[in-house]
């Protein structure tokens, strides 16, 4: 159920719902609108007819019942489309957000290198694994705290906020403490106990679809970060498993416009990964444009022939600064912007 305030309704007044809200044995979650705030009501639907109670109460203006099973997540909780801030870089408003960085953080020579060339052609984020799901046990598994430290060195020097990815509950407090946003990846996207942690953190969160999620799957999972009082969840396609091998996966490109129908969470595509070819990437990253993507994440490596994870899907900074120099007459018809340059 969301608890829908008045416009003008007066902070007492929003108090006072709350209260009662947490007297009936549910837990609020308030939403600030521009207009009116929204209140959402966390707890077991089969007592949903005692919140109807609310309506009587002074600077309500309805309760309303929510029909989705992704409550917090639905465009019905929220008509406005949700948008974060993050250090100067926005996602979900006018401005299109670009992530961009290696897979990896191998070294400090290559990650400083990566930071900087990305940072020049004008992303406006800067992506870097420290901890790193691998198919294989035996394949390169990051750096951790070093690289963390690495990527932090790299804000410094640029500016540009950083998103690195968290695998195993443990190790988020330390993440917490170095970076910018908090990526969980598609092997995670159903590790309800990691979500739930993560959705007690402040930070902002880019959720990866999994390789065979459904579109409403992915929001359930959106549903228990949220839902924990994280309002600040991103949304990822970075491809999904089909019978083609011709590319890594395939992108779905159709969840840009479904998902806007759903959900007023942004929307970023990682062509990257979805395709796993980087001559194929500049074409999806300019399809995810025009198809109305909130933001793009796109790996970036000085040497993609020597990196240790990823290299065949990586651009060269050269190719990354010709990629969003070819972005702009798309992102110009898709009524955005191009990330400001950053000082």
């Amino acid at each position: 159920m969301i608890i829908v305030m008045q416009a003008g309704a007066t902070a007492e007044q929003l108090e006072h719902v709350i209260k009662k809200i947490e007297d009936l044995g549910y837990r609020p979650h308030v939403m600030h609108g521009v207009e009116r705030n929204v209140i959402g009501a966390i707890g077991d639907e089969r007592g949903k007819a005692r919140l109807q109670t609310i309506e009587n109460m002074a600077g309500v203006e309805s309760v309303v019942p929510i029909l989705k099973p992704y409550k917090l997540a639905s465009l019905e909780v929220r008509k406005e489309r949700t948008i974060i801030e993050v250090k100067g870089a926005g996602i979900g408003g006018k401005e299109l957000m670009v992530i961009a960085g290696p897979c990896s953080v191998e070294s400090e020579e290559q990650i400083l290198a990566s930071a900087r060339a990305v940072k020049a052609a004008g992303a406006n984020v800067f992506r870097g694994g420290a901890y790193k799901p691998r198919t294989s046990p035996y394949a390169f598994q990051g750096m951790g705290e070093e690289g963390l430290k690495l990527l932090a060195a790299a804000r410094d020097a640029t500016g540009l906020p950083i998103i690195t990815e968290v695998m195993n509950p443990r190790d988020l407090d330390l993440i917490v403490k170095y970076t910018d946003i908090i990526q969980i990846g598609a092997r995670n996207v159903q590790n309800f106990a990691l979500l739930k942690e993560v959705g007690q953190t402040q930070k902002p969160v880019l959720l990866k679809r999994g390789m065979a999620t459904t579109l409403q799957e992915l929001l359930m999972s959106a549903e228990y970060i949220l839902s924990e009082g994280n309002e600040e969840v991103i949304l990822c396609e970075r491809g999904i498993r089909t019978f083609e091998t011709a590319t890594r996966n395939t992108l779905d490109l159709s969840c840009i416009p479904v998902l806007k129908r759903m959900s007023h969470l942004p929307i970023v595509i990682d062509p990257s990964h979805a395709v796993g070819t980087w001559q194929y990437v500049p074409s999806m990253a300019r399809a995810a444009v025009a198809a109305g993507a909130d933001g793009l994440m796109i790996e970036v490596h000085p040497n993609p022939e020597e990196a240790l994870s990823d290299g065949p899907q990586s651009l060269k900074p050269e190719r990354f600064r010709k990629l969003m120099e070819d972005l702009v007459p798309f992102v110009n018809a898709s009524g955005k912007t191009m990330p400001a340059q950053r000082a």
